[in-house]
């Protein structure tokens, strides 16, 4: 099979590398010797890459810190099932399905992938493979931030940092569906975009003051360092600061910090799926390329808007 693979962490998206490497032995993989339980193999269709995925230490060691380069990288999929390990049980042969891979196993820069059968959600067939793959790091992300961790409520206000990218739109959107009021920020150039998908205001970090917001229930942050120091403040009393940028660099004086690393869930997936379906929310797909073009894609010297989905299949 045809794959992505990454061998130097120094290297960054420079020292990608379309190879061949062996299909998944799907008849070893039905044995009981051969398989690990709950692992399915899917023929991947459309696949998903985080810009600082080579940064994780994760990208390249397996679960007992062993080495495992040349790695395949790519953690966000839409395919289908072509083989089930032996007890897994929940997926069938031929099933189109959606999700997110272990961290630190091969990914989905590739035309197959093995996966936990438990990190997949079904695809529905009116969802393209592309939609699929490019929802699902940002839906899953955008969801556990807000819901799971934030307890987002309707009627509360929530500010959400870089609400024109991938997870920040995601983020406005889920968040004004679930009738909170939404403030984004970001450059000056991506104002229209956070207001067409949902924020009520926008705030130019580069020429506004922060500080004019207010106070808010809720910070959704994407970027860490000094807007993360000068969002704590904004927290009112029992709210909450999340992000995803690592240990909290801030604490709100009355409320809770937390940081996250976003999992796969078969329920949240079909809670996005179906509001991808009823066109309550909308992926912010910028470049889909091929598997083959897939390492230029990555090294655009031009400035990248929206998910880069690489279609493995037609």
């Amino acid at each position: 099979m045809k794959a992505i693979v990454v061998t130097d962490p120094a290297a960054g998206t420079a020292g990608m590398t379309l190879v061949e490497r062996p299909d998944p032995d799907a008849a070893r993989f039905a044995s009981l010797s051969g398989a690990s339980y709950g692992d399915v193999v899917v023929e991947v269709h459309a696949s998903g890459f985080t810009g600082d995925e080579l940064e994780w230490p994760s990208t390249w060691i397996d679960r007992l810190g062993r080495d495992r380069t040349p790695s395949i990288p790519g953690h966000e999929l839409a395919g289908v099932v072509s083989a089930l390990g032996y007890g897994t049980t929940g997926l069938s042969v031929g099933q189109r399905v959606f999700g997110l891979t272990d961290w630190t196993r091969d990914g989905t820069l590739a035309e197959y992938v093995v996966v936990e059968a438990r990190n997949l959600a079904p695809l529905p067939g009116d969802i393209d493979f592309t939609v699929g793959a490019g929802v699902t790091m940002a839906g899953l992300t955008a969801w556990q931030g807000l819901f799971e961790h934030g307890r987002l409520q309707a009627g509360q206000s929530v500010l959400v940092h870089g609400a024109a990218g991938v997870v920040g739109s995601m983020a406005t959107q889920l968040a004004r569906e679930a009738g909170a009021y939404v403030i984004g920020t970001g450059r000056a150039a991506s104002r229209q975009t956070a207001l067409d998908f949902g924020a009520r205001e926008f705030v130019d970090l580069q020429n506004d003051s922060l500080a004019e917001v207010g106070g808010v229930d809720l910070v959704f942050d994407v970027l860490g360092g000094d807007i993360q120091q000068r969002s704590a403040g904004l927290v009112r009393a029992g709210g909450t600061l999340v992000t995803v940028t690592g240990p909290p660099e801030a604490r709100p004086a009355d409320g809770l910090a937390i940081d996250f690393v976003v999992v796969s869930d078969r329920a949240q997936l079909g809670e996005i799926a179906q509001r991808v379906r009823d066109g309550r929310v909308r992926t912010n797909i910028g470049t889909v390329a091929t598997l083959d073009d897939a390492v230029a894609a990555f090294n655009s010297t031009r400035r990248r808007k929206g998910k880069t989905v690489i279609r493995v299949r037609p």
